[in-house]
């Protein structure tokens, strides 16, 4: 059931940041140097293995989005002229890339030596521009309605199973990462079907995977059905290995095919448990391992970091689960997501990003054509549609925090304090009385949740969707309230070397132990900003106490703050991670601290 949603609060401000910045600066027209790109007097002489025809697709994305929700006229018009543009470069092929001719996706060439991402040509990311392209021409269709750009997309899924096909190109021949980077289309082809009934991108998708999946370094579906973990899958990309997941889950909405969702729901519980920051997001990049690929299971280390275009992945798998299970957990990641990895990734002005966020590291707003500009531009803009879903004779809150939304005939208005609070109150609005079930998502952390309406408590159930069944009336007003208690989260990087002794006895030397705490309240994790004003590490010695004797709530703050007292040293206090230590570019932020050996003695 279509759904008009408009967020407020801190989603609400990033949201709107992100409209009146990026979206309207960084992309305004044909002009825009990420669109004159694709002029064929531009396009035909680029001999370089480039990736900066992403930004078009992805801008459609989030532009089409919000220019409908939002009403914006100029961008609307922008959206227009540079999806007409982008058509009226496209070759009689279908072709609607950036490369010149003898390195486009369809010329057959000489392999040459794999690089340390797999990449066999210099066309790795021809592909992947497309599958962007595909997305975006599609999405701004889906709102504005005109038939030329579903045509378009068309024309280039056309084209990308010719290759596949008569071509006789395999896909993994196309994209770095062992392929991952090509193997990406599975989405868009599966997008294609949907929107157009045509089976024969539901046959491109399946073509995808068949080829993906016999290419050995990659076997992506027999690596995930094997309870491979994510890092040992092609080189362990992050973000293209979680888009590939987004594509099967699609595949498996269009076909049914049970084992593609049980291959995605292996992979998403290993992230889950093994490859994610505090703050929900997918990270990676430290140790033996290079640039945005998930460290080796079982690794800790905080100054390890998360791509924002990882992030954005990370949302969208979780979107195509919500859809197929309506399970809550993947609710939760979302807004987990959302409120800490994503919102510490932007920049008040929405203009600025951060390519790269770290647990314990410095805020480091990138450059004008990195990748994780436009992808922060369009995780935001997956919010809004997310947070109220309804259906036959049910609607469902999945994420938290100030809005209104019209689902179908039903109005809601939320008004809280959240994330700061949990004290969440929703008023329905009704032309005639109805009959449906309220679906109120209970995180996993709020213990003792429960709701009140006309006089009656429901009590809910941590993890899961509290409903009420009712005959609901114009006014009637639900209170959920969602209790925020301060949690102590400690993980240990630790290290144990197992071997036999000559007599055949088991030898156990733990050659590496390093323990830290982090700090959590609601959905929100907490971080410091320099300690003392100039450290960038800190060891402490936890107090043998409840944490309510030594972690306190300040009183009277603007923003939820947690006092640390120690007590061998001055209290440090705690904000929510994405305000730790300022938004401004180059502020550190600490959500990590080392924790001492249980040995030592302080003073």
């Amino acid at each position: 059931m279509k759904a008009a949603i408009q967020l407020g609060g801190l989603l609400g401000e990033a949201v709107e940041a992100s409209r009146r910045g990026r979206l309207h600066s960084f992309i305004a027209g044909p002009d825009s140097p990420a669109i004159a790109l694709f002029l064929r007097a531009v396009a035909d002489k680029n001999l370089e293995g480039d990736w900066y025809g992403e930004h078009a697709g992805k801008w459609l994305v989030a532009a089409s989005r919000a220019a409908a929700r939002s009403g914006d006229a100029k961008l609307e018009a922008n959206v227009r002229a540079v999806a007409d543009f982008l058509c009226a470069q496209q070759e009689a092929d279908g072709y609607l890339g950036t490369y010149a001719p003898p390195r486009r996706f369809m010329a057959k060439q000489a392999p040459k030596p794999l690089s340390w991402d797999g990449a066999p040509t210099l066309r790795t990311w021809d592909i992947w521009t497309h599958t962007y392209l595909v997305l975006g021409l599609i999405e701004a269709h889906r709102h504005f309605g005109e038939p030329g750009w579903l045509q378009a997309a068309s024309r280039i899924g056309d084209l990308c199973a010719h290759a596949l096909g008569e071509g006789g190109i395999d896909i993994t021949d196309l994209g770095n990462h062992h392929g991952m980077s090509a193997t990406v289309l599975m989405d868009a082809a599966c997008e294609l079907h949907f929107v157009t009934g045509e089976a024969r991108y539901l046959a491109l998708a399946e073509r995808i995977l068949e080829q993906a999946n016999r290419h050995a370094p990659l076997a992506l579906l027999t690596r995930a059905l094997d309870g491979t973990d994510a890092a040992h899958i092609a080189t362990g990309k992050a973000y293209q290995l979680i888009w590939n997941l987004v594509g099967l889950a699609k595949l498996h909405r269009a076909t049914g095919r049970p084992e593609l969702l049980q291959a995605v729901h292996a992979l998403w519980h290993n992230i889950r448990e093994q490859h994610l920051s505090l703050g929900g997001g997918p990270w990676g990049g430290v140790a033996h391992r290079s640039r945005e690929v998930f460290n080796a299971p079982g690794s800790f280390v905080p100054q390890a970091y998360v791509e924002t275009c990882s992030t954005l992945a990370w949302v969208q798998l979780n979107r195509e689960l919500l859809g197929l299970s309506g399970d809550a957990r993947y609710a939760e990641e979302i807004e987990r997501t959302a409120y800490n990895d994503l919102l510490g990734a932007i920049a008040p002005n929405g203009e600025d990003w951060c390519y790269y966020s770290f647990p314990n590291g410095r805020r480091v707003h990138t450059t004008y054509w990195r990748c994780c500009k436009s992808s922060g531009a369009m995780a935001l803009e997956e919010l809004p549609s997310l947070a109220v879903t309804g259906g036959e004779g049910d609607l469902s809150v999945h994420l938290y925090g100030p809005l209104t939304a019209q689902v179908g005939s039903v109005g809601l208005r939320v008004e809280t304090g959240y994330p700061y609070d949990g004290d969440v109150a929703l008023t329905l609005d009704l032309a005639a009385p109805q009959r449906f079930a309220l679906k109120l998502r209970c995180p996993s952390w709020a213990e003792g949740a429960f709701a009140e309406v006309g006089g009656e408590r429901f009590d809910g159930t941590p993890g899961s969707y509290l409903a009420i069944d009712r005959l609901w009336q114009a006014g009637d007003v639900v209170r959920l309230l969602l209790p925020m208690r301060v949690a102590l989260h400690e993980r240990h990087n630790r290290n144990v070397q197992e071997s036999r002794a000559p007599d055949g006895s088991a030898v156990h030397q733990t050659v590496l132990d390093l323990g830290y705490a982090a700090l959590t309240r609601g959905p929100l994790v907490f971080a410091t900003g320099l300690i003392d004003g100039f450290k960038i590490d800190e060891t402490v010695k936890l107090p043998d106490a409840p944490l309510a004797e030594w972690v306190s709530e300040v009183p009277g703050a603007a923003v939820p703050t947690l006092r640390v007292a120690l007590g061998y040293r001055a209290p440090l206090d705690f904000q929510p991670y994405f305000l730790a230590g300022g938004r401004e570019d180059g502020t550190w932020r600490l959500t990590w601290l080392s924790t001492a050996p249980a040995t030592t003695k302080f003073p």
